[in-house]
C-alpha cells in the first residue's frame, strides 16, 4: 500500500530526512539532514526545520514558522500563524535550538520558544519563552530552570531502571 504523502513544489529535503505516513509538506519549505516527521503531520508553506528534529505525529506546523536544530515536537502541538484571526496577516512561530515542546501544546502566533526552553504538554503559550526555562499551564507560566528539569528527568529515569 502507498505511504501517500504529499510533498510540494520547491521543497528541499537534507539527507536522511524520515517522514512517515499521510504528511502533507507545502511548497518552498525547507527541512535539514536527520530530521524525522511522524505521520498525518501537516507542514504548511515556507517553514524552516533544521537538523536532526523529532516532529512526532499530528503536528500542525503553519506557514513561516522557523524550527532550528535539534528540537522534538511532541504529538498533537498546534502552532498557529495568525495572532488575531481572521486578519490576514500571518505571521510564524520561531522554536529555537535543543527546545522540547511537549503533547498537545499551542503556541500562538509570533512567539519565540527560547533555545533549551521546554514547553509542557497541554501549555498554551501566549508569549515568548525564555531560553532555558521550562514553562506550562494555560496560559504557559515560568515553572523551573532547564537545569531543574533535567536533573529531575535524569531522577526519574534512573528510578524507572
Amino acid at each position: 500500500m502507498p505511504i501517500l504523502n504529499y510533498i510540494g513544489r520547491g521543497v528541499k529535503l537534507g539527507k536522511n530526512v524520515k517522514i512517515w505516513h499521510f504528511v502533507y509538506i507545502g511548497d518552498e519549505t525547507e527541512i535539514g539532514d536527520n530530521t524525522v516527521i511522524g505521520s498525518l503531520t501537516h507542514i504548511d508553506y515556507k517553514v524552516k526545520i533544521g537538523k536532526n528534529c523529532r516532529i512526532q505525529g499530528m503536528v500542525y506546523i503553519p506557514p513561516y514558522t522557523v524550527i532550528e536544530d535539534n528540537v522534538f515536537i511532541g504529538p498533537g502541538v498546534i502552532f498557529t500563524n495568525d495572532p488575531y484571526p481572521p486578519s490576514g496577516r500571518l505571521v510564524g512561530v520561531i522554536v529555537k535550538n535543543g527546545a522540547i515542546i511537549g503533547a498537545g501544546a499551542m503556541i500562538r502566533a509570533g512567539v519565540t520558544i527560547g533555545e533549551n526552553a521546554v514547553v509542557g504538554m497541554g501549555a498554551v503559550v501566549t508569549k515568548d519563552v525564555p531560553p532555558n526555562t521550562v514553562v506550562y499551564g494555560c496560559p504557559a507560566r515560568v515553572k523551573m530552570s532547564r537545569e531543574e528539569y533535567d536533573k529531575k528527568r535524569d531522577d526519574w529515569i534512573r528510578r524507572s531502571k
